[in-house]
């Protein structure tokens, strides 16, 4: 048997770190920082590539974390401002952009990689840079939404989806993404291996051989739903590639994303010991439809 590669992660990220506007202050923020956090929670090495300004210092937000990073001159920054639950987003600045060269031959083959773009940082043809990882997991949130010269942000066509839809083991994206328009999801649905949709405090749905199901919520007293979404994605995939159940899976990572919410900012995952109590202590029953 061959012994496994320490220096490869079982976790791979590719996406922007960024600098989320709170108060007058910023907190780090993105799919790196919440995914990440949360395979570390989950006992992962994990790995990012990414590309931040000379205003971020990795090492000392994420010690426990590896990087591959293209310096920018301004780390990718987001405002969101809360009205009755609906978010409006603000893009006030953009780092670099990233591509295959950035990333290590060993980091190709691990186990999980994520792809997680957020402002257009990469295309769709990094899809093609992994053949070997076990688990190719997408967020597409980034190539679901545009900005106009102040910055605002609104929902984008995802042009020619269906190559990458067809090549990712996994795929999850929100309802928010989309902006609720489910044809879409049923459409996408017929070309992915597999589909999600978070749907927030109503849990997710998941499409996966032409078959649907809804998974309810966890309860959870919300007081920051931002990056829930991240934390859910982060915790399906570790459980799908662990189980390879996508109903099981859905509920652990409902189960996860139900502490993300529950505090501000991204340091809200715990133990694996404490997640497990609150999935033992609640019954929660997927439905098919």
């Amino acid at each position: 048997m061959t012994p496994p590669n320490q220096n490869q992660p079982d976790y791979v990220l590719v996406g922007h770190v960024t600098r989320d506007v709170v108060g007058d202050g910023f907190v780090p923020g993105g799919t790196v920082t919440y995914g990440g956090l949360t395979a570390l929670a989950l006992g992962k090495r994990v790995a990012a590539v990414t590309s931040v300004g000379p205003d971020v210092d990795l090492a000392a937000l994420f010690p426990d974390m590896s990087f591959r990073v293209r310096s920018a001159r301004v780390t990718t920054t987001f405002e969101n401002v809360y009205h009755d639950g609906h978010r409006q987003q603000w893009l006030r600045a953009v780092a670099g952009p990233l591509d295959a060269c950035l990333i290590p031959g060993s980091w190709r083959a691990a186990p999980i990689v994520h792809l997680a773009p957020l402002a257009e940082e990469f295309g769709t043809d990094l899809v093609g840079a992994f053949p070997d990882c076990r688990l190719l997991g997408l967020t597409p949130q980034g190539w679901l939404r545009s900005w106009d010269a102040d910055g605002f942000v609104r929902r984008s066509a995802w042009q020619d989806p269906e190559p990458a839809l067809a090549r990712c083991d996994a795929i999850v994206l929100s309802e928010e993404d989309v902006e609720g328009d489910w044809d879409l999801c049923t459409r996408w649905a017929r070309v992915a291996r597999l589909l999600v949709v978070t749907q927030g405090a109503k849990g997710c749905t998941i499409f996966q051989g032409g078959q649907r199901w809804e998974v309810p919520a966890f309860p959870a007293r919300e007081v920051d739903a931002t990056g829930a979404g991240d934390v859910f994605a982060a915790a399906f995939f570790i459980s799908l590639l662990d189980g390879g159940d996508a109903v099981a899976a859905a509920r652990y990572a409902n189960c996860v994303a139900s502490f993300a919410v529950e505090v501000l900012g991204a340091g809200g995952i715990p133990s694996p010991d404490v997640i497990g109590a609150r999935f033992r202590a609640h019954e929660i029953v997927p439905v098919r439809r």
